[in-house]
């Protein structure tokens, strides 16, 4: 059984932890219910400007502060902003813990927001905005993303865009941070060689300044667009192919017949796309398909990589096995393969204190409830082949479907005749 405890602070900070008496470190996460689909268009990459901005210094603390006082420690402190969070994290060992979570504390709510921080940081950002133009698998996805969730905040990227990055200001930033740094918007989770009562005093302490409230949230659920997107791009060897739906949101009841099909269709070198299209004919290097579950809506999005010549064979494979999925049901062998991949997954991500950390927070944020690992196998094990192709079903039809191609596109046409399963 995990030793699972939860408190809500009088700020409206919820308080999460699991001990785990066997390691000597805690790993600790700040984490904001708002993420770049929370942002106007106009402010588009301001919650990844805030990430960063915050490890530049506080009222008490420089950047070199900050980094030396980690590193003493041999503490291990982090970030990253997502669509609908972002999360500010820290490992280091038991005895430590007062250190690390104080300087955690400290610039989750006290960063300065300098100007010429601002300015110099605004800098590595449009230089971080170019590495993913210049990476294609990363650049196919953010294409067919914008695309499939056009003019939606959803479909802008989490880094912003030159142009927006270009406008962000510190009052934007502190207006930004006042309005979404709030007790009732944030959840502290931790797991490791902890006690949870000390611990949430210790928390109470260092986050006593805490404004408490929620923050305005007016979220709509996008509405998909099923485009065909074919963009030149001369300077590549190869075609990036994303082609995807839109999927269930995370909470949905059929998630675990989502995550079967993800699973069998491109979730490893088992899975049939891998297996069809690399193993058997040698027409691509990568392939696979992921999920990418949200609060309202998701997608499921299949990428390959292949030379123009091969590019919508690919596609037709890719169909082919979409198609089959929606006849036949998975075989037992094959249901069973793709169940137990899912257990080994999910397992050994439990493993590590980082990853249940992240767990406790996900599963408080997006359910308010916690799902032992019993009862998550229990699930995975109760779905069946016809409810694997009932989802396929669903989420498999022509009009539905978005692709995205990239890359020296030599007079490639494809049309929606071509999406047919």
């Amino acid at each position: 059984m995990r030793n699972l405890r939860r408190t809500v602070l009088p700020n409206g900070l919820i308080v999460l932890t699991e001990r785990m008496e066997h390691l000597r470190s805690v790993a600790m996460g700040v984490w904001i219910k708002s993420g770049s689909r929370c942002e106007p268009a106009e402010t588009n990459g301001i919650s990844h400007f805030v990430e960063h901005m915050v490890f530049k210094g506080t009222r008490s603390r420089s950047a070199q502060h900050i980094a030396r006082e980690m590193d003493s420690i041999g503490g291990n402190l982090d970030a990253f902003t997502g669509k609908e969070t972002i999360c500010f994290n820290v490992k280091s060992l038991a005895e430590h813990v007062p250190i690390a979570m104080d300087v955690l504390a400290d610039l989750v709510l006290n960063p300065t927001f300098s100007a010429s921080d601002i300015e110099r940081e605004r800098g590595v950002i449009l230089e971080e905005i170019k590495i993913d133009e210049d990476n294609p698998d990363v650049l196919v996805h953010e294409l067919f993303t914008q695309n499939l969730w056009k003019d939606h905040p959803l479909g802008k990227p989490i880094l912003g865009t030159s142009a927006t990055v270009g406008r962000l200001d510190q009052q934007k930033l502190f207006d930004y941070h006042g309005g979404r740094f709030l007790g009732g918007n944030m959840v502290f989770s931790a797991a490791g060689n902890l006690d949870h009562d000390q611990f949430v005093e210790a928390v109470s302490k260092s986050f006593h300044a805490l404004r408490a409230g929620q923050a305005v949230s007016e979220e709509q659920a996008p509405e998909p667009s099923a485009r065909i997107v074919l963009r030149n791009k001369k300077a590549l060897e190869q075609v990036q192919i994303c082609l995807g739906v839109p999927a269930p949101p995370i909470t949905d009841d059929s998630r675990y017949a989502t995550l079967i099909l993800n699973t069998a269709l491109g979730g490893g070198m088992s899975s049939r796309l891998f297996q069809t299209i690399r193993e058997e004919r040698g027409m691509v290097y990568s392939i696979y398909s992921d999920l990418n579950p949200y609060r309202d809506t998701g997608t499921l999005c299949i990428y390959a990589g292949t030379a123009a010549c091969k590019a919508l064979e690919v596609v037709d494979l890719i169909m082919m096995e979409l198609t089959r999925l929606k006849q036949t049901p998975l075989t037992h062998e094959e249901l069973t393969r793709a169940k137990d991949q899912l257990k080994g997954n999910i397992l050994m991500g439990l493993e590590s204190s980082n990853s249940r950390m992240a767990n406790l927070a996900r599963q408080e944020m997006y359910f308010q409830q916690f799902f032992t690992t019993e009862e998550i196998i229990a699930r995975i094990d109760a779905v069946e082949a016809e409810q694997v192709q009932a989802m396929a079903q669903r989420l498999f039809h022509s009009d539905r479907i978005a692709v995205t191609l990239l890359g020296r596109l030599d007079g490639i046409k494809l049309n929606r005749a071509r999406l047919v399963c």
